[in-house]
């Protein structure tokens, strides 16, 4: 059964930028080729980290929302753990709410861009 995710994943901020796009184009591939349907990404960029992992303050957040099969998940998290330019990651199932609140935040940004 097809539902829709949310991921999110942090890479190590000793990455150049180009490394940094890699990483993300490679997941985005992966998903892809797993049969997935990406709605929405968005680079939040370098942020603080509130406890240090392997030594690092800060890290380069990235969010993905796909519709996938659910076995699509355990692959993905497997090539996340494998990933040594990955700090953490978290992959959730959205319910119909908060698919109409991300789909609603999308709207209210978008038109929030154009006015400007």
């Amino acid at each position: 059964m097809v539902k829709q995710y949310e991921t999110v994943f942090i890479m190590t901020p000793v990455l150049s930028d180009e490394q940094m796009k890699e990483t993300v184009k490679k997941y985005h591939d992966f998903l892809e080729s797993k049969g997935a349907e990406i709605i929405f990404s968005n680079n939040w960029g370098m942020k603080k980290l509130a406890y240090p992992i392997k030594k690092k303050t800060t890290g380069f957040y990235y969010l993905i929302e796909f519709k996938a099969e659910g076995s699509v998940i355990a692959e993905l998290e497997t090539a996340y753990k494998r990933d040594e330019r990955l700090l953490r990651f978290l992959t959730v199932s959205l319910d119909k709410y908060a698919v109409a609140y991300n789909e609603k935040k999308r709207v209210a940004k978008k038109e929030q861009n154009v006015e400007k």
